[in-house]
């Protein structure tokens, strides 16, 4: 995985998919797919953070809209809503076609002082 472009509440991941990242029938495994989208989002969320912040994923949803084998994968991830303590983000993974693989949402808790210490 690479990021491409991270800051302003925006990140894009890249990810080489091959065989290796596949489920028993084949297809790339959900999870790897996930993995993808959390970095995304994750890293689009971060860069609000202010010095001495951190954060945590409160929740995580992803919906799978397409069958994929092996190539690139673009993960586009944004900040939707930045509160004070909570946010919420998107991101949208798609192929080297630009057809969307799937989309994601999830919700970010901001940690301040010693609840962000080690994090």
């Amino acid at each position: 995985m690479e990021r491409l472009t991270f800051g302003d509440g925006k990140c894009t991941m890249k990810l080489e998919a091959s065989e290796q990242h596949s489920n028993p029938m084949g297809t790339l495994h959900g999870g790897v797919l996930c993995d993808l989208a959390d970095a995304a989002m994750g890293m689009a969320f971060f860069s609000t953070c202010a010095e001495g912040e951190t954060f945590t994923t409160l929740e995580l949803k992803i919906n799978f809209l397409r069958p994929f084998w092996t190539g690139t994968l673009l993960a586009h991830g944004w900040v939707v809503q930045r509160g004070k303590t909570v946010g919420m983000t998107e991101c949208d993974v798609v192929d080297e076609n630009k057809r969307l693989i799937a989309k994601a949402t999830s919700t970010c808790l901001a940690l301040r002082g010693e609840a962000a210490q080690g994090r």
